[in-house]
C-alpha cells in the first residue's frame, strides 16, 4: 500500500522518473532466469526420452519410469515458457509506455520553449515589424534613385560643345592639308614672293594687249 501511496506523492521527481527502468531491470533478470531454466527441462527431456528408448526392449520398467519423469519435465517446460512469453510482454509494454512517457516529456519540454521564444510575440507586432521593413526599403530605394538621377556640377551647354567641336575638326583638316601639300592656289599665291608676283601679272596684261590688237586687225579687214 505504501509503494502506491508513494508512487503518487511520496516519491520524488528522480525516483519515478527511474521506476521504468528498474521495472525492465527485474524483468530482464527474472526472464534470464527463466530461459535458463527452460533450457535445463529440455536438456531433462531430452535426457530421459534417451533412457526410455534404451530400455524399451530390456528394462520397461525403467523405460516407463524415464517416460513419466519426461512427462513432468515437460509439463514444468510449458509453464516455463508461458512465463517467458508473459514476461517479454511485460518488458515491451513497459519499454513502450516509458517511450510514450518520453516523448511526451519531450514535446512538453519544445511547447515551453516555444512559449518562451515567442514571449509577448503577436501577430499585430509581427504586422507592424513588417511594415516598418517595408518603409525603410522603400525609402532607400528613393534614396539611392535620388542619388544616382540628380546631376552634379553646373549643366553643361551642348551648343558650345558642337562649336569646339567644329573647330576642333576644321585644325585638324587644315593641318592634314598643310602636311599633304594641298593647300588652296589662292592661298599659295598670296605666299609667293613679291617678284614673282608681280612678274605673273604683266604677262597677264600683255596677253589682254595682244588680244585687244587682233580684235583691231580683224576690224579693219572687215571694213575693206
Amino acid at each position: 500500500m505504501s509503494g502506491v501511496w508513494g508512487w503518487f506523492g511520496g516519491q520524488s521527481a528522480q525516483s519515478r522518473k527511474d521506476s521504468p527502468k528498474n521495472a525492465i531491470l527485474g524483468l530482464r533478470s527474472q526472464l534470464e532466469m527463466l530461459q535458463k531454466r527452460e533450457r535445463h527441462l529440455q536438456n531433462q527431456m531430452d535426457e530421459q526420452d534417451t533412457i526410455a528408448r534404451k530400455n524399451v526392449s530390456t528394462n520397461k520398467n525403467a523405460a516407463r519410469a524415464a517416460l513419466k519423469r519426461k512427462k513432468q519435465h515437460e509439463h514444468t517446460l510449458e509453464q516455463t515458457s508461458a512465463q517467458i512469453a508473459t514476461l517479454e510482454q511485460q518488458i515491451y509494454s513497459i519499454e513502450a509506455a516509458n517511450i510514450n512517457r518520453e516523448t511526451l516529456a519531450a514535446m512538453e519540454r519544445a511547447g515551453e520553449a516555444m512559449k518562451q521564444i515567442h514571449g509577448k510575440l503577436n501577430i499585430d507586432k509581427v504586422d507592424e515589424t513588417m511594415e516598418k521593413l517595408r518603409e525603410q526599403h522603400a525609402l532607400g530605394e528613393e534614396i539611392a534613385q535620388a542619388i544616382t538621377s540628380a546631376p552634379i556640377g553646373e549643366p553643361i551647354d551642348e551648343t558650345e560643345l558642337d562649336d569646339e567641336l567644329a573647330e576642333l575638326e576644321q585644325e585638324q583638316l587644315d593641318n592634314k592639308m598643310l602636311k599633304t601639300g594641298t593647300v588652296p592656289v589662292s592661298d599659295e599665291i598670296h605666299r609667293l614672293p613679291a617678284a614673282a608676283n608681280g612678274e605673273i601679272k604683266g604677262k597677264a596684261h600683255a596677253e589682254e594687249e595682244d588680244e585687244e590688237e587682233e580684235l583691231r586687225k580683224l576690224q579693219a579687214e572687215m571694213a575693206m
